[in-house]
C-alpha cells in the first residue's frame, strides 16, 4: 500500500466515524458533549480530504489551531479515561477520539503550512513559474516601484531549494523593511503580490527588456 492510498483509506475511516457518531446522537446513544466532539471530527474529515487530494479547502490559518486543539483534546480525553472514570458509553467516546487524534493532529499541522502550492492561486502559481525561471538565469531579481502615494522596492533571491524576498517599501513618511524565506515558488509569488505594489509582470517585464538589451 502506498502512502497516498493510506491517506484516502484514513479520510475515508474519519469520515465513517464522523457518520456513525452523528447516528449514535441521533439514537440517543452519545453523551451531549458528544455534539462538540462530531462537530469538530466533520472539520477534520473536510481537512484530511483536503490534504489527501491536494486541495485548498477552506482557509489555511485555521488547520494548524486545529491540530492544536486535537492534540489538547487527546491529553484531556486520556486524562478524563484515567482520573474520572466514566461510565461504558462514555468511556468509549473518550477513548475513540483521543486514539484517533493523533495522526490527523500532525495531517493538519502539515496541511495548514502556507509555503504550499495547495494553497496558490492560478495566479500565484503562474508567477512562481515565472520567477523560478528568473532566478534560474540571473543570480538575484532587483525591482523598485514609484506610485503616487507609495513605493516599493523588492530584492529576490534563490539559493538551493530556499528562495528569499526582501522588502523595502515606504507609504507617505513611513519606510519598513521585512523579509521571508519560501520552498515554493508559488508563495514567493503570493507574497510580492500582497505585501508591494510591483507584480510578478513588473519583474518579468524589466529583466525580458534587460536581456533584450544584452543580445
Amino acid at each position: 500500500m502506498n502512502l497516498e492510498r493510506a491517506y484516502i483509506l484514513l479520510a475515508v475511516f474519519y469520515s465513517v466515524l464522523v457518520a456513525i457518531g452523528v447516528i449514535a446522537l441521533l439514537v440517543g446513544g452519545g453523551p451531549i458533549w458528544g455534539v462538540a466532539t462530531v462537530g469538530l471530527g466533520a472539520l477534520v474529515a473536510a481537512g484530511l480530504w483536503g490534504h489527501t487530494t491536494g486541495k485548498p479547502v477552506m482557509n489555511p490559518r485555521m488547520w494548524r489551531p486545529l491540530a492544536g486543539i486535537l492534540a489538547a483534546a487527546f491529553v484531556v480525553q486520556f486524562f478524563a479515561v484515567f482520573a474520572l472514570h466514566p461510565p461504558g458509553a462514555e468511556l468509549a467516546w473518550l477513548l475513540t477520539g483521543a486514539i484517533f487524534s493523533v495522526l490527523p493532529a500532525i495531517m493538519l499541522f502539515q496541511y495548514g503550512k502556507r509555503d504550499q502550492e495547495v494553497w496558490a492561486t492560478p495566479e500565484e502559481r503562474e508567477g512562481g513559474k515565472m520567477l523560478d525561471d528568473l532566478l534560474s538565469r540571473q543570480r538575484e531579481l532587483v525591482l523598485e516601484k514609484q506610485e503616487v502615494d507609495r513605493q516599493a522596492t523588492v530584492k529576490l533571491t534563490k539559493a538551493g531549494n530556499a528562495y528569499r524576498a526582501s522588502v523595502t517599501r515606504g507609504y507617505g513618511g513611513q519606510v519598513e523593511r521585512f523579509e521571508e524565506s519560501f520552498t515554493c515558488p508559488a508563495t514567493l509569488a503570493f507574497f510580492v503580490l500582497k505585501y508591494t505594489c510591483i507584480s510578478v509582470k513588473d519583474i518579468a517585464a524589466q529583466y525580458d527588456e534587460e536581456r533584450v538589451l544584452t543580445t
